[in-house]
This record gives structure tokens, sequence and C-alpha cells, in this order.
């Protein structure tokens, strides 16, 4: 009969057995392995557990580690719990391949990448930075301070720290480094210290028992008071279960980062039956409480469990190593011949465990939530929580309107320390500390936007205002704003206020605030009024394109109407040189809409209308301009554009000290033509020399200083495009520095109120110049203006043309068409212009009509201006040889014979009309 038997594999333990936190993570482990085979009891394998204290000594727990691989043959070890610890023994375990699960190491340092035998069944501490760096960017703050333990636990996790604050703008000003061993007085030296420094942001990252010993620390000296934020990494709140509740007193209104652990009945049970257990086998230790250690110690070892039972029961042995001579026993163990497959066995293992899912992806345990509590009374209370897919959340069950947009709205409220409500600004001034350096220019002139005046008796210069004047030793500006602006970089002064302009090559160095004031660089010129005395100034409203343009389409037009009026309109007819003297007579009048001429054609009288419409508004246009001209004064320019400075070589003024000067020098200006001025009135005086007597023709300054010169002297200059962009004034300060959001939101608190409109005018002396700037454009009328209405007047004209030249071709067609050979194209040109020039009678114009007599036949007389029978049939000779007689039928079925003898006289005969 088979027997059931289960093979043992044995499995080593290394915790620190002299606190109650070992205590309580090896029940943990027992519970694990008691539940797991209590549920597999088909399973073959056994793990039999050889437990060694590492007596919270890293020398101790390498001994341990030792003792069990080569004495014990472990084929893995759970433990120890710390990374000190782990980082000596895991060593160990990559050379004997021996898994070394620990759920304690959270030191990012303690990376499975680089030790093949290394689990860490525990949340790295580098997987909460982003949660933490997510709660800077919520609130704002843009500096904040690590204190963290000087061990492998601490700077471990410092470098993921400072890399997720810099991709959210945050700077580390410092870095406070604590010893495991400080005495209370080292604490408080380096607490003062940071009490010196504006920042008061803070990321405590140590174990809870050096960490409160920080915190009573801060608490006495002043440091838990409304204005200081501290947050706490979850190497101190995962154990805040472990702490008394005294120990919350000096805690009130920290924030901290803890891992979330779904809360299930499965979980509940077991606290219940943990408590319960650990309290029989240890009845000293009292209100002991179970924390996600113990829950990752008893998930680790139900992972093992599977692991060991996937290998298999084969083969659980040591390789001995060939060695000889003198060993020590570093050397002298073998070699686990299980441990590949077990490596592969705990990487594939999944499951549901206590503290949520179980899986480890390249030797690291898995979590993407984390709880964000604050300390308040005598506990903690959730405020909100961070995932790795929506950041920060009120609570888990959020939907896609719930995720943080920089807003603080989405977490519960908090109680800040000093039991504020109010949100700190992560910045002060420290009282205590040294007093800010402010450097200010020194200006002779332009001291609207700010005033260095000179003590009487110390002959100092003494700017208004808590501020460090930049100046030498005689007095003068101590170097060009460029300087100025470099001494905040190389830390001279803490910030810089006054009229600087913020440019790009500036903003590389140091940090601006918001404008103040307008942007922009543009060119002040001297202005004369250009109202104009001369005899042919009637001809300056219009350019020359337009009066060659208008008076070509006044003849044009007056063409176009003679051609459709010609044949059938009297006023239209006459010798070649009185026609020619009615199309100009014709087209011209009509400015003063004059003529007297009637209009037969309704082709004609289309164009015309049109024609009028165009005429009326050329003239109302040219009657404006030429009244403006007139009595407007017309303040122009003496200089138009930077070209005509270059093209005449012309001196240009600047403001001395100003970056101007290289903005001058980009655009080509000779630098022996830029002249410097310190004051509205040397720039007056320079202008008033021009450039023969050394002084200039166009100066270039930023917009507040132009606004400033043109309030004194506003009937003397315009500023004249174009203008070059910049960001206007703003203050200036050490790159990152945590005045800057806030100033800049002061900038804004006063340029969008009445106080911006009251300080201008202030400045500029309640003075208003309404021709401060002037556009550079020409004043007479271009042809671009009326080019729709020419288009207009010419189409309409084309298109009166085109219609009757089609029904005067059809109506002599006959013409075009004779098969006649002795016509040439030339005759039939020639013939249709004879037509042309020929009256129409079969028009409304020429018939008069008289009483009929006799049998009906109504007798017409021609009038003496009427064309005789000769001129109204086809000429004989149209159609005839010149040397033949030719015989062409009369209109009342007769023929009469011609010669063609010019002398003979032909007979003339009334048009019979029926």
């Amino acid at each position: 009969m088979a027997q059931n038997t289960t093979v043992p594999v044995n499995v080593g333990v290394v915790l620190n057995m002299d606190t109650w936190v070992g205590n309580m993570e090896l029940s943990c482990i027992s519970m694990a392995l008691s539940d797991f085979y209590a549920s597999h009891s088909d399973y073959k394998t056994r793990l039999i557990l050889h437990i060694r204290d590492s007596k919270s000594d890293v020398v101790g727990a390498a001994a341990a580690a030792l003792d069990l691989i080569k004495n014990v043959e472990a084929q893995a070890i759970i433990g120890p719990d710390t990374s000190p610890q782990t980082k000596f023994v895991v060593d160990l375990g990559d050379k004997a391949q021996v898994p070394i699960i620990t759920f304690g190491a959270t030191s990012p340092s303690l990376s499975p990448s680089l030790h093949r035998y290394l689990f860490q069944a525990t949340q790295n501490d580098s997987s909460q930075v982003k949660a933490i760096s997510s709660l800077m960017q919520v609130f704002g703050w843009r500096d904040a301070v690590p204190i963290y333990v000087d061990n492998e636990y601490g700077y471990g996790v410092i470098p993921y720290l400072t890399d997720a604050l810099e991709k959210v703008d945050v700077r580390v000003p410092y870095r406070s480094v604590i010893s495991p061993s400080a005495t209370d007085v080292q604490i408080g030296a380096e607490l003062y210290k940071l009490m010196t420094m504006q920042t008061r942001v803070f990321i405590v990252h140590m174990l809870p028992p050096l960490g409160l010993r920080i915190f009573s620390k801060a608490k006495e000296i002043g440091m838990m008071n409304e204005g200081y934020v501290w947050i706490m990494t979850n190497g101190m709140t995962n154990e805040l279960s472990e702490i008394d509740s005294s120990d919350y007193e000096p805690m009130q209104g920290v924030l901290g980062v803890k891992t979330y652990v779904p809360r299930t009945k499965t979980l509940s049970d077991f606290r219940i039956r943990w408590k319960r257990k650990f309290q029989q086998e240890n009845p000293t230790i009292l209100n002991a409480n179970l924390n996600i250690f113990g829950l990752w110690a008893y998930d680790a070892a139900t992972a093992l469990a599977f692991a060991i039972e996937q290998v298999g029961t084969d083969n659980f042995k040591f390789q001995s190593k060939n060695v000889s001579g003198n060993i020590s026993d570093l050397d002298n163990f073998g070699i686990s011949q299980t441990g590949p497959k077990l490596r592969q066995a705990l990487l594939s293992t999944r499951f549901s465990g206590l503290s949520g899912n179980y899986s480890l992806i390249e030797g690291q345990l898995q979590s993407s939530t984390f709880q964000i509590v604050n300390i308040f009374g005598k506990g903690e209370r959730g405020i909100g929580y961070w995932t790795l897919q929506n950041e920060i959340t009120r609570d888990l069950e959020f939907t896609k309107h719930s995720v943080y947009n920089t807003s603080m709205g989405y977490l519960k409220p908090i109680i800040w320390p000093g039991e504020s409500t109010k949100v700190p600004r992560g910045w002060e001034i420290p009282t205590s500390g040294k007093k800010l350096r402010i450097g200010v220019p020194i200006k002779k002139g332009f001291d609207e936007f700010v005033e260095v005046i000179k003590d009487s008796v110390t002959k100092t210069s003494i700017a208004k205002g808590i501020f460090i004047p930049f100046e030498k030793s005689d007095g003068e500006m101590g170097g060009s704003y460029d300087e100025l602006v470099y001494h905040v970089y190389n830390q001279s002064f803490d910030a810089v206020v006054g009229d600087i302009t913020i440019i790009a090559n500036r903003s590389l160095y140091v940090d601006f605030t918001l404008p103040y004031t307008e942007s922009g660089v543009s060119m002040i010129v001297p202005i004369k009024d250009s109202k104009s005395k001369s005899a042919w100034i009637f001809l300056k409203p219009l350019t020359w394109e337009l009066w060659v343009t208008t008076g070509c389409f006044f003849i044009f037009i007056g063409f176009v109407v003679w051609v459709l009026e010609h044949r059938i309109n009297e006023d239209f007819r006459g010798p070649p040189l009185y026609q020619i003297g009615v199309i100009f007579w014709f087209s011209f009048s009509t400015i003063v809409f004059a003529n007297r001429e009637r209009i037969m054609s309704n082709l004609a009288r289309f164009v015309v209308i049109i024609w009028i419409f165009v005429v009326l508004i050329l003239t109302s246009s040219y009657t404006a301009s030429l009244a403006s001209m007139l009595t407007v004064q017309q303040m122009q320019p003496t200089i138009r554009d930077i070209n005509e400075l270059l093209k005449k070589g012309e001196n240009v003024g600047y403001q001395k000290g100003s970056f101007v000067l290289a903005l001058l020098k980009q655009l080509n200006f000779d630098e022996s033509k830029l002249k410097a001025y310190t004051s509205p009135e040397e720039c007056d005086e320079a202008f008033s020399k021009g450039t023969a007597n050394g002084g200039i023709a166009a100066a270039f300054d930023e917009i507040p200083y132009m606004k400033l010169l043109l309030s004194r002297y506003c009937s003397k200059y315009a500023m004249v495009q174009p203008t070059y962009k910049t960001d206007g004034f703003g203050f200036v300060f050490p790159r990152g520095s945590p005045l800057v959001p806030d100033i800049s939101r002061a900038i804004l608190h006063v340029t969008e109120s009445e106080k911006m409109v009251e300080i201008e005018k202030a400045w500029f002396d309640q003075k208003t110049c309404q021709n401060s700037s002037i556009p550079v454009s020409s004043s007479s009328l271009s042809i671009d203006s009326f080019s729709g209405l020419f288009l207009i007047a010419g189409g309409a004209s084309f298109l009166a043309l085109i219609i009757f030249l089609v029904k005067f071709l059809y109506e002599h067609r006959h013409i075009l068409t004779s098969s006649d050979t002795g016509n040439s194209i030339r005759n039939r040109i020639a013939l249709l212009a004879r037509r042309f020039d020929r009256k129409d009678l079969s028009s409304h114009t020429f018939k008069k009509s008289e009483p009929r007599e006799g049998n009906g036949i109504e007798l017409v007389e021609a009038s003496p201006w009427k064309l005789s029978y000769e001129e109204h049939v086809t000429s004989p000779t149209d159609y005839c040889d010149p040397n033949s007689t030719c015989q062409t039928p009369d209109r009342m079925g007769t023929s009469t014979k011609y010669t063609n003898n010019p002398t003979q006289e032909r007979p003339r005969s009334q048009v019979m009309m029926n």
C-alpha cells in the first residue's frame, strides 16, 4: 500500500528577533505556512523554517545567512528585514544561488537587476517619489528639502526623489542628512540651519525611531507652526500603528504617503487570528498591531511555498566546490542545485495575497496605489489617493472628472501645522536669517522707474527702499544692465528691481517675474507739419498711377459711348475733328455731370450709368482728401523708416547701458553713428542739434521710456513703426526662486486694477499725447482703393461693345459671306467701316411720320440731313468690275444702268415706304 509522504525543504529566516517587529513578522510567516498547507494538503513539499537572529546588526545578519547556507543548506532565505543587512546578505545568495526574499529592504540601491537571486517582496522606495512630486505640483510648491537618515535606506531613494521633483520644476536647494546615532543637540543644530533658509517644505525619509525625534525637536524650536509643510515617506507612515498615541502630538498637520492595502474579509479575519495568536506567544508585548511588513512577510512565505512545490521533490542538494589550500568560510560552501529552477518559479508566481495582488516582475513586487494621509489628533486620516494611471484623486472610485488638474480641490480638507486650514505657500523670508540684497540701477535720468539719491552728509548713494545701488566708487552705474543682472546669477545680489528688460539671453541664468510694463523697442523721430502751400497741391490727393488710370478710363468710356451712338445719334456725327472733340467733351464733362448730349442707345445708357457712379465715388474721395490736406494739420515724421536712416548715414541715439545698443548693431548701424544719452533732456538736446552738429536724427528705446519722453515733448516727436518685440520690465531673481510666482501674482493684481492707471499717471505727469505714434504711410489715394470700381466699369464697357459688334456683324453678314472673288478681306473690312460710318436709317431716331396720300402709299421726303437713295442702297460699284457696266435693280423692281464713271450723275429719288 502506497504511503502519503512529504519532502521537507530547509528554508532560512533571518530577522531582528530582539524587537517586537521581528516577532510580529515571524508569527506572520508561521501562520502563512500553516494556512497554505491546510488548504493544500495534497502538496508533496513542506517548508522547514530555520530561524536566525540578526541581532539588529549587518554582521550578525551576514553570519546568520552564511550559517544557513553552509550548515543547513537552506534552499531559500526569507529576510533580512532592513536594507543595510540585506546589502551584505545578497552577495552570499548570488554566490550560492540561494534566493534571498526580503519583505523589509525597500532601498532602491538593492536592485534585483544587479542581483539575480534577490527578490524584493516589498514596495521599492522609488515607487512613491511620483506621489510626492504630485503633491508638490498640486499645491504649487517650488522648493523642498529632503531630510533623510545617513545609511543605505536613507540615501538610496534620494536620486529618484530629486529626479521626480525636477520633472515638476521643484528645486532641491539643500539636503539634510541625519546620522542614525545623532544626538538631540546635533538634530537641533541641523533644524536651526533649516530655519534660516527660505524653504518651508521638508520631506522626511527615515524610520520611526529617528523620525519621532526629528518631529519632537522641530516642535520644540517652532518648526511645526503655521507656514511649515512636512511630508513623510511610507517608511514612517507604514509603521504609525506601532507608535504611542502621545507620539502624535509633535506631528500634527504632517502629510504622509502610505502604502495602500485593499480592505478584504480575508484580511480582517487574519488580523483577528493574528492578534490572538501573537498575544498568546508574546504575553509581555502589549498593544501590538499588525502592519504592512507583516502582510508582506505572510505573502512572501506563501509565494515561496508555491514556488518550492512547483520545482518538485528531487535534488534539494548543494554541490560542493573543489577547493584546496587555505580557504575561508566564505569560500567553503556549496551551490544549490535547485536555485535556478526556484528563481524561475518565484518569478512566475501570481496570486491574491493579504497585501493585494502578488506579482514579482524582474524580482520586484508591483504596486501602483498610495494613500495620502494627514496626521491630526491621535491618529491619521486619509485625504486622498495617488494612482499610477490618474495620480491625485479624492477616492479610488474616481471618474474622469475627478482627476486633478493642478487643483488642490480634489483632496479632502487638510489640517496643516499650527492647526491652520490655509495652504502654506512653501517659503518664508526668515527673520533670523540674512537680509535680502536687492540691487537697483543708478540713472541720471528716467528716475520715474527707480530713484537713487545722494546723501548730503555721507555723499553715498541711497536707493529709496531697502535696496543696494549698483555703482562704482565715483557714483556712476557699476556697468551695463546685463552686468547688473549677472550679479544675481553670481549671488552678489539676491534680486534686482527697476527698469530691467526681460530678454531671452538673460533668462538663461536668472528668473524674471511677469512684466509690469508694456513691451517693445520703437523708434522716435521729430515731426513736422506737412500741410503743403504748393500751387500743385490739388494733384496730391491721388497718386500718379490713379491719375493716369482715371484719365485712360475717361477716354475709353468716351470712345465706347461714341461707338454705340455714332450710327443713330446726330450729336455723335460730323467731321472727324468734331467727333474726336465730342468723345473727350462727353467723357470729361461727366466729372461735373454737365454733358448735354442725349443718349439714344440702351447699351450706351448702361455704360454711362455705371461710369457716372464711378465718377461720383472718385470726385467725393478726391474732395475729402484735398479738404483734409488744406485744412487739417498733417504731422508727419522727418524719418519714415530704418532704411532711410541707414541710407542717409544719420546719427542714432540710444539710452546708455541699455541692451538696445546690441540691437542697433544687429540692424547694421555703424557704431560711430550711435550716440548715447542718459535722460530725456539729453535726448531732446541731441535732436535739436541734428546729425550735422553731432546730434541725432532718431532715437531707439523701449516703449515705457518713449512714453515718458513724449509726455514731456508731445508736440516735437512721435514714435514710428516698426516695434521690435520684447517682454517688458520685470524683477530679477535667482533661478528657481520661490519668490517669483508670488511676486508675479502680486504684479497681476496691480496691473489688472486701477492702481496701474494711477501709477502711469504719476509717471507721465498726467499728460497725454494724441499723436504719440504715427503710422508711416502715404496720404494720397491709391489705385488699390478703386480697383474694384474700375474693374466693374471696364467690364460693363467691354460687354456693351461685344453686344454691339455681334449685332452689327450679324446685320451685315452678307458682306462677310459674299462669294464674290473680287472682294478681298481688306475691301470687306473697308466696306464694313463705311457702313458703320453711315446712319442707321432703320433706327427709330431717323423715322418721321407724315399723313398718307392716295392709294395708301406714304411718301416720306428725305430731309436735308438724311441719306439719298444712292447712300441707302448698295453702291453699284461695290460688287462690279471697275471696267464694266453694272445693272442694279432699284427698290421698285426696275433696273438702272450705271457705268463706272465717277462723273456720271446718279438720279435722286424719293424713298417709297409702304
